[in-house]
């Protein structure tokens, strides 16, 4: 009985470890597609932050509208191929977790839950899945883990 414990033990271990870097690797991609999409059409779009200004929390509502709308495109961009490599993770998460609660204060606050209506489901569920790479880290895929490890082994 010890002994299938104990394998079983290893074997949820190596899940663990196989999981820490296959699931924070998912998470990184899916977050990377989507601020990604969002990012180019921003970057290839009219600049409609005018329209919704007022909305703004502050201090981004004290920004002029061209520069919210130049942070905004070139951190969903930069961010998104940042997650995708995993360089500087908890950074651009981090940075991703600011501008997902300004777009859902601006934005998608006032229109509910249902994603259908332009609501705060979505921005919600970035929140969500941008919270454990800020917190646990992008994972043992990542340039992140193979840059830390570099560095302690010198």
């Amino acid at each position: 009985m010890k002994a299938t414990l104990t394998r079983l033990a290893r074997g949820l271990a190596r899940g663990d470890r196989l999981g820490h870097g296959i699931g924070m690797l998912g998470l990184r991609l899916l977050l990377a597609w989507e601020f990604g999409v969002s990012g180019l059409e921003k970057l290839r779009g009219h600049n409609w932050f005018a329209d919704i200004a007022g909305d703004f929390p502050f201090p981004f509502s004290a920004l002029p509208v061209e520069m919210s709308w130049f942070l905004a495109t070139w951190t969903e961009l930069v961010g998104a191929a940042a997650l995708v490599v995993g360089l500087g993770t908890r950074f651009w998460a981090a940075g991703l977790i600011v501008l997902d609660i300004v777009a859902w204060v601006s934005v998608h606050g006032a229109h509910g839950y249902n994603v259908c209506d332009n609501g705060y489901k979505l921005p919600l569920m970035y929140l969500v899945m941008l919270l454990p790479l800020v917190l646990s880290g992008p994972g043992r895929l990542s340039l992140d883990h193979w840059v830390g490890a570099r560095l302690l082994l010198r």
